[in-house]
């Protein structure tokens, strides 16, 4: 057969669904293989765009999502999405073109060394020299990026060996099973639960999976330990449960900070030093405080980051062996704690009925809740938005808010968005995107449209990048170079084939979206926001009143 025909079987052999991207013309052959195949080519109007999709695939599904893109500027315009897949552990296997190894005829034309572009960002990365080696690369690239901690891998098929003819077959999938923690490490733990007095959990986004998350919560159930969640690892647990302790959506100063100072042990499920947790440790800190790492592998040492103990292996285990092990300890005291949630669910309470106009943050996260069922899954874009809802918004299941706390990448909220839909397309999906990201990859409209999608659009309108301008006043420094105009969203969206509102009064966005979620087709509502309180709340009024909470 055809080399590009092997390379297609092979790719249906691991159950490939769907390949995101933009073809070249070095892939020509590889399309017309896609095109006799049972897999769905979804073209889309920026390589990017197709990356986070094929990223956002992987991490819903934990089955490597593909995406392609020709040689040259298709390739460097997937080096983001690669990095937001590799940096935020998402299955993804990427396919890029190239040209002819064996004979050129146009120089160097277009010609960049892929395969050494994406060495530093990707777990494997392999330019296919012969077609008889299709099998064993495309095997062990989705082994590789589906292996923990999963990851980005990249496969190069130039048009010249995509067109040779080959005798071999695709290699079947192999079965196997992640190892579980051994059981000195395991009993090791259970000696440290039962000595403590203030043991919490802090759950990260390795947790966030279906077992993972039955798990800990019949964990939780049992024992009464509270917990707090990272923003990869909201909706583990619901978060609507009695001893959610809060998120850890800023780096300090916040209500779940004071309950990690009184914890004597943290039991740290699924997290790493990619989500930046230096509220927990410090080197050359007198801190009688024990942290165990609960992870598929070991923990990557770093100067805010040196557990005590590891517990290494499958994570649902390793929580069911504890929840085994242990029976809550007369000793242990959640009393200062549970008053820090109390205070913060009071604090968060607040703002959520306020009514001003344009719409405080905090209001906006409230009606997002209201209007969203408890599976329903809200992809965001990376802006300050995404600070309140990870404080703000309880999520009830796991993997139904998605954002990005690893590589924190503009431009991901709207195709995060449109995976989401078509991995759970029973499920209401809403894109929160601030207008900054959105117009990174705002193209993707036509993309939605074209796949019939049902979903929202809800686009934050300051006319600025509000998270910079955070910091930038938060620094003492000037207002300046942060500004924008923005087109009309409404008739943005129209022009695609969509739908467009805008939001005039805080009476009508609840309404609004509600009509949106419940009516077929691309649906965007332009919604003007108010920043303006965010310095004052988060960097003063947050910090002074958590830490005001006394201890006894």
């Amino acid at each position: 057969m055809k080399a590009s025909d092997l390379f297609v079987k092979a790719l249906e052999n691991e159950g490939v669904e769907y390949v995101f991207g933009i073809p070249g013309e070095e892939n020509l052959d590889l399309l017309e293989s896609l095109s006799k195949s049972n897999i769905e080519l979804i073209l889309t109007r920026h390589e990017q765009g197709a990356g986070f999709m094929a990223a956002t695939y992987g991490r819903l599904t934990g089955k490597p999502g593909v995406c392609l893109s020709t040689l040259g500027p298709g390739a460097t315009n997937l080096v983001t999405p690669v990095a937001y897949a590799q940096l935020g552990a998402m299955p993804m296997v990427v396919i890029t073109g190239q040209k002819p190894i064996k004979e050129r005829h146009q120089g160097q034309f277009q010609i960049i060394d892929v395969v050494d572009m994406m060495t530093p960002i990707t777990k494997y990365t392999q330019p296919i020299i012969s077609a008889s080696s299709i099998p064993s690369h495309v095997r062990e690239a989705f082994r590789r990026a589906e292996d923990e901690r999963p990851g980005a891998s990249h496969l190069e098929l130039s048009d010249d060996i995509a067109r040779e003819e080959v005798n071999a077959n695709p290699i079947t999938p192999s079965f196997s099973r992640r190892p579980i923690t051994e059981h000195k490490a395991v009993r090791h733990v259970l000696q440290l639960l039962k000595d403590a007095k203030h043991p919490v959990l802090l759950i990260g986004a390795a947790a966030n999976r279906k077992i993972t998350a039955k798990m800990l919560r019949a964990f939780v159930d049992k024992t009464g330990i509270p917990f707090i969640t990272t923003q990869m690892g909201k909706g583990v647990i619901n978060e609507d449960h009695p001893r959610w302790l809060g998120n850890a959506a800023v780096s300090d100063g916040d209500y779940p900070h004071r309950a990690i100072e009184k914890a004597d042990l943290i039991l740290n499920v699924g997290h790493d030093v990619v989500e930046k947790p230096p509220f927990m440790m410090k080197t050359g800190v007198n801190d009688d405080r024990k942290v165990v790492h609960i992870n598929f592998q070991g923990a990557q040492v770093d100067s805010v980051y040196f557990p005590h103990a590891s517990m290494i292996g499958d994570i649902g285990n390793s929580i069911w062996q504890l929840k085994e092990g242990i029976e809550p300890q007369e000793h242990w005291d959640f009393d200062f704690m549970l008053k820090v949630r109390d205070h913060m669910r009071d604090h968060t309470d607040e703002g959520a009925d306020d009514s001003r106009f344009p719409i405080l943050p905090q209001r906006l996260v409230e009606d997002v809740r209201e209007v969203m069922p408890d599976d329903g899954v809200i992809a965001l874009d990376n802006g300050i938005y995404k600070i309140w809802f990870a404080r703000n918004y309880p999520a009830r299941e796991p993997n139904t808010v998605l954002l990005d706390n690893a590589l924190a990448s503009m431009g991901a909220g709207l195709p995060s968005a449109m995976a989401a839909k078509l991995v759970n397309p029973e499920k209401k999906v809403m894109a929160i995107c601030g207008d900054g990201g959105f117009m990174m990859n705002s193209q993707e409209l036509e993309t939605a449209v074209r796949m019939n999608l049902d979903i929202v659009i809800v686009i934050l309108n300051d006319s600025g990048y509000g998270m910079i301008k955070w910091k930038q006043q938060h620094m003492g420094l000037s207002d300046y170079g942060l500004d924008f105009n923005n087109p009309d969203f409404v008739k943005y969206a129209e022009s695609y084939g969509a739908k467009g509102y805008r939001v005039d009064s805080i009476d009508n966005l609840i309404p609004m979206m509600k009509e949106c979620l419940n009516k077929p087709g691309v649906h965007l509502i332009d919604v003007p926001m108010d920043y303006s309180q965010n310095d004052r709340l988060l960097n003063e009024e947050i910090p002074e009143r958590s830490r005001a909470i006394k201890t006894y």
